[in-house]
């Protein structure tokens, strides 16, 4: 078996006019896979009709499908419908995570993020409080600046669950990130006082 920590310089050439490739190696294997290589070369140069083009970078329904079931979730979080909620932020994010590889990562890292805070939100609002702060650190982890209420919410939930010393501590990488902004705080401040009774 080949060692995959050692590199072997291949003596592969170009013809400057078909620009097929070509060894002096012996190896078979090799020359097999430099023929099927050349052969799919030559079959795109051959096509009757012109190579098409890459996809477009975003698919615009997909982006305004996402917003809609963000917003969907929102509205039945609001009429205190929060298991729909859930459910619509589920789907929207199956759709976001699924975005083809070539779309812009930072789209699909600011769609996660949102629904995975809002998801946060709707888990607090029931007393989930493991499953608000798992989906609260998936949120701060998509997107960890200018991301406020993520982080405050998963410092909530911390306390919440009486684990204090880890919520001062995620507070305070909170409060690192987004400067001092005033609900992370006052949360640091519940936190201590907490810890002070217990």
């Amino acid at each position: 078996m080949e060692d995959t920590e050692t590199f072997t310089l291949l003596p592969l050439k170009m013809d400057p006019q078909s620009k097929a490739i070509t060894s002096t190696s012996g190896s078979r294997a090799l020359q097999e896979e430099l023929a099927t290589l050349n052969n799919i070369h030559r079959s795109l140069l051959t096509l009757d009709s012109p190579v098409p083009p890459p996809p477009i970078p975003v698919n615009p329904k997909r982006s305004a499908n996402i917003t809609k079931l963000r917003e969907s979730g929102n509205n039945e979080f609001r009429k205190g419908r929060h298991p729909e909620a859930i459910r619509f932020y589920d789907l929207g994010l199956q759709m976001a995570l699924t975005r083809p590889a070539w779309e812009p990562s930072g789209l699909v890292r600011d769609e996660v993020a949102g629904l995975y805070a809002n998801r946060a939100q709707a888990h607090m609002a029931m007393s989930n409080w493991v499953e608000g702060s798992v989906d609260a650190e998936s949120s701060v982890e998509a997107k960890k600046v200018g991301n406020a209420k993520a982080w405050w919410r998963k410092g909530r939930c911390l306390m919440e669950m009486g684990r204090l010393e880890e919520a001062k501590e995620w507070v305070g990488r909170g409060l690192e990130m987004e400067g001092n902004e005033a609900d992370l705080v006052g949360l640091l401040k519940d936190i201590e006082e907490k810890s002070k009774k217990a």
